[in-house]
């Protein structure tokens, strides 16, 4: 009896070391990723669920305050995008964006063979703006409509909270951003996610930078990707170059979700932002379609909505130098439509 008893935990402790080599590799257990279902990261790069290389050629669109106007992504695409950014809201500072509403985007996106980057903006600007609220509620958001968005993963992009965090507190932005994603994650979320940086999206402080890596890791599908505002702080060819080679050096995802021809604080270079994102193969989404105050007005790339009235912008970045029309190639997924 005692050579039983003492047997049976040696079998025991081989039987469990087996199953700890053998689980990770059958796919089971909490250290497996789940398989993608439609958009993915895999070595640094943005992949359709087709394996095809995908690079975002698009603009951002103000929807949630011109929610008339979704008549706009079909002239988008005409301009020849393939990616759309989408304005939500929460209703934590602006009248939020429901379930029904969010999956008509979603449609409307796919009608117009547009991949879908959705976005909350009541996150601007955290800790510095008045009413911006943080990521945690930006992701709550995302789960109360959850039903508009599952299955949707091939076509869809959740881009978490809009430049969440302004320059004060910009420290917090890792620890926040991560526990964002992994509440989307246990919510059951399977889509790529997209993380804005800290100081209004433009991490002149490098914290999404020097993180990033570590925040990739925290993300249990490492289906992240990580989107960089380029404004004033980007004036020079150098520092556009910089920043981007830095992250795909280390093999990390990274695209310019905002940038314009000028800007309030200062005159970003977007010459080089276009052209740079064109050699490395990186996507760029530029701000913004139409709808701009009037202090920022000259970011319109048409005016009043009016595909036919290009801006100076709007020419620059539809038919310029690494513009979408010499650039941009429509997703894979609306082949043959």
């Amino acid at each position: 009896m005692k050579s039983r008893t003492r047997t049976a935990p040696r079998v025991a402790a081989v039987v469990a070391a087996l199953l700890g080599l053998l689980v990770p590799l059958l796919g089971f257990g909490p250290s497996a990723h789940a398989a993608p279902t439609g958009f993915r990261v895999q070595n640094g790069r943005l992949l359709e669920a087709s394996g095809n290389d995908f690079v975002m050629r698009g603009v951002n669109h103000a929807h949630t305050w011109y929610r008339d106007r979704i008549s706009s992504l079909a002239h988008i695409k005409a301009k020849r995008a393939n990616t759309v950014r989408v304005v939500l809201a929460s209703g934590d500072r602006w009248t939020r964006n429901g379930t029904t509403d969010v999956a008509n985007v979603v449609s409307q996106c796919k009608q117009n063979r547009l991949i879908c980057v959705l976005e909350v903006h009541d996150t601007t600007g955290y800790g510095d703006q008045s009413g911006a609220t943080t990521l945690s509620r930006a992701a709550d958001y995302w789960i109360s409509v959850k039903s508009a968005l599952a299955g949707q993963e091939s076509h869809v992009i959740v881009n978490i909270g809009n430049e969440p965090f302004g320059n004060n507190n910009a420290g917090r932005w890792t620890a926040d951003t991560k526990a964002a994603i992994q509440k989307l994650r246990n919510a059951g979320f399977n889509h790529t996610l997209m993380v804005d940086a800290p100081n209004w999206g433009q991490d002149w402080s490098f914290t999404m930078r020097d993180n990033a890596a570590s925040v990739f890791a925290a993300d249990r599908d490492r289906n992240t990707v990580f989107s960089v505002h380029m404004y004033g702080v980007y004036n020079t060819a150098a520092k556009v170059n910089d920043y981007l080679n830095r992250f795909v050096a280390a093999k990390l995802p990274i695209v310019v979700g905002e940038f314009g021809h000028n800007h309030s604080d200062g005159n970003p270079d977007e010459d080089a932002i276009m052209a740079t994102s064109q050699r490395l193969g990186l996507g760029y989404l530029g701000w913004s379609w139409s709808g701009n105050g009037s202090d920022v007005g000259y970011l319109d790339m048409v005016t009043n909505f009016d595909p036919n009235r290009l801006t100076s912008w709007g020419q620059r970045i539809f038919n310029g130098a690494n513009g979408m029309a010499a650039t941009s190639k429509q997703a894979a997924i609306y082949s043959g439509r």
